[in-house]
């Protein structure tokens, strides 16, 4: 994978904070940055383990609803798993339809847009629906298919 601006981050020995990173490096290559959110690894890994595949698909998302919620018994990988679901869904819904784009704001993470304007936050949808299991990853696509 070719993610050229991964080697142009400065290295520091204090803490920084990484708001912005992302956003300026998604000015500099968007289709780096969009290809680093698609590989959601931990997701796809404990998919693939219960034999899921995970091909960027709606219908991707309709298994992965399906699927027993055993990662809320790993709560130091509760997050992780739902930030992955948030990109994935993301991932699904900008390569499936028409107009959807990712956006990334300064100081904030990645964002869907929408060709009708409208903005989703789907890393905070798939942290809900990987702790509660609402809104189902399949239901958040179908409304953005239909705008």
């Amino acid at each position: 994978m070719n993610i050229p601006f991964l080697g142009g981050w400065p290295k520091r020995h204090e803490p920084e904070s990484t708001d912005g990173h992302l956003a300026a490096a998604f000015d500099r290559d968007p289709e780096g940055v969009a290809e680093l959110l698609s590989e959601c690894t931990l997701l796809r890994t404990r998919a693939g383990e219960v034999g899921v595949d995970l091909d960027d698909t709606p219908t991707s998302l309709q298994e992965l609803d399906q699927l027993p919620p055993r990662w809320r018994n790993e709560p130091e990988e509760l997050p992780w798993f739902g930030n992955d679901a948030g990109l994935y869904l993301g991932t699904v819904i900008v390569r499936n339809v028409p107009g959807a784009r990712w956006q990334v704001h300064p100081g904030g993470g990645p964002v869907v847009w929408l060709a009708s304007g409208r903005e989703i936050q789907v890393v905070e949808a798939g942290l809900d629906w990987a702790m509660t299991g609402a809104p189902q990853l399949a239901q958040v696509y179908a409304e953005a298919s239909e705008h």
